[in-house]
């Protein structure tokens, strides 16, 4: 089996992180392979907005709480954020963002980084607060968001895959 397909099928969704940094020159690998993630029709509809100040995270960590109703961090400690916004405009932007945002977290894993893909992305950002950082990001309200790739590296163990489902694939 390739290093490739490897990867795919040992990622997994990590939601406990040390504190330690995800270095500069990693993100740049793994926003990388979300640029050459395919869209519809060459179109690229998408836009990554990659955060590491801690300050920001926690607002976005509150807004997303709030959103979800909860009162717990729903980024889990990680210490890096990576935000897939995509253009309504384009037909095919919430597949376009989604495989951006299988890109990312693929990539992290390849590399050692571990992720987990963080919902309400769309909903953190009609907020009036999400709407005033997406200004700060000069995105215009085209742009709605499809995801949120949380980054960092375990804090324990990493989750054990759940067993594939009867009838997951059907040939046909």
């Amino acid at each position: 089996m390739n290093e490739t397909i490897k990867t795919l099928m040992s990622r997994r969704s990590v939601r406990s992180f040390k504190s330690d940094t995800v270095p500069d020159e990693i993100i740049k690998e793994i926003t990388l392979a979300g640029e050459y993630a395919p869209s519809g029709m060459g179109k690229q509809s998408t836009v990554m907005v990659v955060v590491k100040d801690k300050e920001t995270i926690k607002t976005l960590s509150r807004i997303n709480a709030e959103v979800m109703g909860a009162n717990r961090d729903p980024f889990y400690g990680a210490p890096a954020v990576i935000i897939v916004f995509a253009d309504s405009t384009v037909r095919t932007y919430v597949e376009d963002g989604s495989l951006v945002m299988g890109n990312l977290l693929n990539a992290a894993s390849s590399l050692g980084v571990d992720s987990c893909w963080i919902h309400r992305a769309r909903e953190t950002f009609q907020t009036d607060e999400g709407k005033a950082l997406m200004e700060k990001w000069g995105l215009d309200e085209k742009y709605v968001g499809i995801g949120n790739c949380i980054l960092g590296y375990a804090d324990g163990e990493k989750p054990q895959p759940a067993a594939r489902k009867e009838g997951f694939v059907i040939y046909g």
